[in-house]
């Protein structure tokens, strides 16, 4: 190998040129002289753009080459390159180079511009060619050929979200079933139910865990929904939704292609000015995100609430015991995996406010605050996917009724008195419950003290069947 074929060595530069001039970018990288100026200027967040939205963003230039291919814009080998060089930065190491602040000026430019120029040095290197030469693949004059950031951007961001969607609902489903797991498993088991935190009316526990997982099956149904909002995408409409610089015959393809290669029911807005301006149907989904957070902000409280003791506490459950809970305090364990699903929920519905807010900030034709939506609600999508997981794994399929706290909570709670108001009305059993507190007897015995019932109608009123069916019989 001449020194000339040698692969530069690391702390080698380069020199690439732009309307702002010249600028000395590593020679190793393949990123060029646009990424080096975003790297400048927005050190912000320390957070990359989310993968699902590279990767998205990567089938997007996939899809335009290939149409351009097909009008003939594209000569077939330069659009192979960059459809290949699309293959190898999706999958391999060189996905690591889309280096780009998530939060950024410029509507995703600067994000649009790293695939750019990562795709345009790999498809030149593909080619024979050398990287940062662009002398037979341009970042822009043929990987961005007839593509704007605001139409390719805002179509990715609907792939990627699609695409988490589903591993959602997935994750969803998972914990719906631990639920409705324990709910078969403790379906004998008949607890104190409460209002406002004060005892209620005796419950069945699969009735508790029936609920969460109703709960859970809503959200389910509601996410499998909102496929259908992203679904239609602006690609083709490049700057404003008027296709400028693009040929008609690209603009009524480049969607099909897409289609095609994500396998997802993508359509092309009817009104691509609208769909490149309002991002109302990311506003509509991010609300269904935010729901799913308050049940599992709900429902983690729930049983951090019942597992609370195990000696002073309610001590109805007892959940896995997944780490110590104290550096202080001996043989201590504490709910830390719904204290942890708490807080992801509440940043969730943090996020919900940030892509709001992000959303009605649009001016006329564009929204620059496109990044901000992108992290915020690509983001929540995946702690939602992690959250419903691990709650699965480590918690709920391992949780356990305590049985025996439970029995005898119940049994010493005057408002099982709430099962004899229909055989005795409501002041007379407000009396027994009194009295058998004062009087440190159970309610069945005060009751049975007094000659109120016939001890086989006073079983049956205080029987677990009684209390746990629908309706009295």
């Amino acid at each position: 190998m001449s020194t000339a074929d040698a692969p530069p060595a690391p702390g080698d530069r380069r020199i690439e040129r732009d309307l702002l001039g010249e600028l000395a970018v590593p020679a190793d990288v393949h990123w060029g002289i646009h990424t080096a100026r975003a790297l400048d200027n927005f050190p912000l967040s320390g957070r990359r753009v989310h993968p699902e939205l590279v990767r998205a963003l990567l089938v997007v230039k996939r899809a335009a080459a290939e149409t351009n291919r097909r009008i003939g814009a594209l000569d077939a080998a330069r659009a192979e390159a960059i459809v290949s060089a699309c293959d190898d930065v999706a999958s391999g190491p060189l996905v690591d180079e889309i280096v780009v602040d998530a939060l950024q000026g410029g509507a995703g430019t600067s994000l649009n511009l790293n695939v750019d120029e990562v795709v345009a040095n790999r498809a030149e290197e593909i080619l024979g060619g050398k990287r940062g030469t662009y002398a037979q693949v341009d970042p822009i004059d043929h990987v961005n050929l007839h593509q704007s950031t605001n139409d390719t951007v805002p179509t990715a961001l609907r792939i990627a979200a699609i695409r988490l969607l589903h591993r959602l609902e997935a994750s969803i489903a998972r914990l719906q079933t631990a639920f409705q797991a324990q709910e078969t498993r403790w379906a004998h088991v008949v607890k104190m139910g409460r209002t406002e935190l004060q005892d209620a009316t005796p419950i069945g526990f699969g009735a508790v865990f029936s609920a969460f997982a109703e709960a859970l099956s809503r959200d389910r149904w509601r996410v499998s929904k909102c496929e259908e909002r992203l679904r239609v995408v602006n690609l083709g409409g490049t700057a404003i939704g008027t296709a400028v610089t693009a040929p008609r015959d690209y603009v009524f393809q480049v969607v099909d292609v897409l289609r095609s290669m994500t396998g997802l029911g993508l359509a092309r807005a009817e009104n691509l000015v609208d769909a490149t301006q309002n991002l109302d149907a990311i506003v509509e989904v991010m609300g269904i995100l935010e729901a799913h957070a308050t049940n599992l902000f709900k429902i983690s409280s729930d049983l951090r609430l019942m597992a609370s003791g195990p000696d002073a506490g309610f001590a109805e459950i007892r959940l896995p015991a997944v780490q110590e809970g104290s550096s202080l305090m001996p043989a201590k364990v504490n709910p830390v995996i719904p204290e942890a699903i708490g807080q992801m929920a509440i940043e969730v519905m943090g996020r919900g406010h940030m892509v709001r807010a992000a959303a009605q900030s649009g001016q006329l034709e564009l929204n620059p605050f496109v990044p901000l939506v992108a992290d915020a609600f690509l983001g929540a999508l995946s702690l939602l996917e992690a959250a419903d997981r691990v709650f699965a794994e480590r918690c709920v399929e391992g949780i356990v009724v305590e049985e025996a706290n439970v029995a005898a909570t119940l049994a010493r709670s005057r408002a099982v008195a709430t099962g004899l108001v229909a055989a005795l009305g409501h002041r007379v059993a407000a009396e027994v419950a009194e009295a058998a507190r004062a009087g440190g007897r159970s309610i069945g015995e005060e009751v049975a003290a007094r000659g109120l019932m016939e001890p086989e109608a006073l079983e049956r009123a205080l029987s677990s069947e009684a209390a746990t069916a629908l309706g009295r019989r």
